[in-house]
């Protein structure tokens, strides 16, 4: 990523971007390659099939199932007939779906840029881009050579190429052999190639043969308007992409991290402790480059990939921007507690990289003798302390929202998720610090109609007042028009224990009417936040409700 940023520095300084190099891997028979690596049992040939159209079809066929004439699409009886010891079995799309999506995370180990390319199915094509990348592994040719290797080895049926379009390097990973195109040679290896080359359907692909138009070469010679009018505008998207004469994105898998440090091993590890260990070395290396830059990270990740094409994640928050090396290692000390058995280091790790995202500017701070150190930050780092050890929502803090009706005047949200300022009630409002999950009903005695609450029943209890003061008068909120405010809903006892005691809830409408609120004392000196509901006492839904309790 260094590369790829002083490249395009460079080319910016000049008035020219850098070109692009894209690298794609053509898999043909990866669902049965993979079906028979995770169930060593299958025997071969190996054939795949779904229900299309009402018929059972054949979806994937390993190479023997090809070698013996078996095609993709063909009736799955004419398969068994043709074939009689073929194996067959039922596809699950969502499985090896998702499968190959891990398979393209791992191969986020040569690039950081890596995506499934969904053109023709939603596995079997990776396109990675290696601009600036390549040099690492000793040039093109040489980092071509090393991930087709390391797939072939695993059992995997493999082909790649690199070029300077993502359309042209599928379309030579398909339809050539695995090579490297020079941008001079683009347009004279692709002209060679068929026009299925481009990535189109098969009615277009149809049409173009009756017309004789079989190589891509012949339809960069005929007119664009009557290829756009009989093949449609797609057509003409798919020539100039692969051309580069309009750009063509990606959307990589994970995403893409500017700042990172990693460590390749000779020979793969697998303990959690040496994973930590090499965490808090990438950790330091990741610090110095941080603070170089002045900036700090509140999210970290960090990436085990293992030799058998997969991917484990660890990622951790900061409640504040850090670049503390010892504070990061410490978060995913506590997160790996939390994995019990679910880490499996499989045949190895052979490479770690530590990412951080959502950066952001931070000042070096000096610390000596005499330097006034924020003790705010200590609480700070408990915090995502013990969330990465207990879990972002068990370690809860309050959080003050714009409403003065007390149910919604707070929420509860993770710790981890602080933003200064954001924690500051209003100092002249008495609240209790313990509201109930609802109000509750009450009975009030009171001298007056609008006088102050002389006793009340709460819970069949009666309770003499002797002090009491208010009312604060809090309005409805007006531009909350038609939302009601959801009761918590009572625990279920298990059986053998006691039903607990459930009061008589009426239906409470919040935004129906003004509330006056009284802070009352008993003659034993428990403190009472309670509430008449209504203002006129010849209305029915006048009531009084009990809403919170001091300490």
């Amino acid at each position: 990523m260094d590369s790829q940023r002083s490249m395009l520095q460079t080319g910016l300084q000049t008035g020219m971007l850098p070109a692009r190099r894209f690298l794609v891997l053509f898999l043909p028979t990866w669902p049965t390659d993979y079906l028979k690596r995770r169930d060593g049992k299958l025997t071969t040939p190996l054939a795949l099939y779904e229900r299309i159209k009402g018929g059972l079809r054949l979806a994937a066929i390993d190479a023997e199932a090809g070698r013996a004439g078996l095609s993709v699409g063909q009736n799955l009886a004419d398969a068994r007939a043709m074939v009689p010891g073929l194996t067959v079995l039922e596809l699950d799309r969502p499985l090896l779906e998702a499968a190959f999506a891990d398979f393209a995370d791992w191969h986020s180990n040569a690039s950081p840029l890596v995506a499934v390319m969904h053109d023709v199915a939603g596995f079997g094509d990776l396109v990675l881009d290696i601009t600036g990348v390549a040099h690492l592994f000793g040039g093109e040719r040489a980092m071509l050579a090393m991930l087709l290797t390391r797939l072939r080895e695993l059992g995997y049926a493999v082909s790649g190429a690199i070029a300077p379009t993502i359309g042209a390097a599928w379309a030579v990973s398909h339809f050539a052999r695995s090579q490297v195109v020079e941008p001079p040679d683009l347009d004279r290896v692709l002209d060679a190639l068929p026009a299925a080359a481009l990535r189109l359907d098969a009615a277009q692909i149809a049409g173009l043969t009756q017309m004789g138009l079989k190589a891509i070469g012949q339809l960069r010679s005929r007119e664009r308007k009557p290829l756009q009018a009989r093949f449609g505008v797609s057509l003409l998207l798919r020539l100039d992409q692969a051309f580069g004469h309009i750009e063509e994105r990606m959307t990589p898998r994970l995403p893409p991290a500017e700042r990172y440090a990693e460590r390749r091993f000779a020979d793969p590890i697998g303990l959690m402790d040496d994973v930590l260990m090499t965490a808090h070395d990438l950790a330091i290396q990741l610090a110095i480059r941080l603070e170089t830059e002045g900036l700090g990270g509140q999210a970290f990740h960090l990436f085990l990939y293992r030799v058998d094409h997969q991917v484990m994640t660890l990622s951790v928050n900061s409640a504040r921007l850090s670049r503390d090396p010892e504070h990061i290692t410490k978060l995913f000390t506590h997160r790996s507690e939390r994995l019990e058995g679910a880490y499996d280091a499989g045949f190895g790790i052979d490479m770690i990289r530590l990412a951080v995202s959502s950066v952001g500017a931070l000042d070096a701070a000096q610390l000596g003798a005499f330097t006034q150190r924020d003790a705010t930050e200590d609480l700070d780092q408990l915090h995502d302390r013990m969330s990465s050890r207990l879990g972002p929502m068990v370690v809860l803090r309050t959080q003050f929202q714009a409403s003065h009706i007390p149910e919604r005047a707070a929420r509860l949200v993770p710790a981890i998720a602080h933003v200064p300022g954001d924690d500051q009630p209003r100092p002249d409002l008495v609240r209790p610090l313990r509201l109930l999950p609802a109000p509750e009903t009450i009975l009030i005695n009171a001298e007056v109609p609008d006088g102050l609450p002389a006793s009340m029943i709460w819970r069949r209890i009666s309770y003499r007042l002797i002090k009491a003061s208010g009312p604060e008068r809090l309005g409805a909120e007006w531009w909350r028009s038609g939302q009601r405010l959801q009761l918590v809903p009572q625990e279920v006892p298990k059986k053998g224990e006691q039903k607990p005691y459930i009061p008589n809830l009426a239906r409470f409408t919040p935004d129906a009417v003004s509330r006056d609120y009284y802070v009352v004392e008993d003659a034993d000196g428990h403190r009472f936040w309670i509430y008449r509901q209504g203002l006129d006492p010849t209305q029915s839904e006048i009531g009084w409700y009990l809403h919170g309790i001091f300490s």
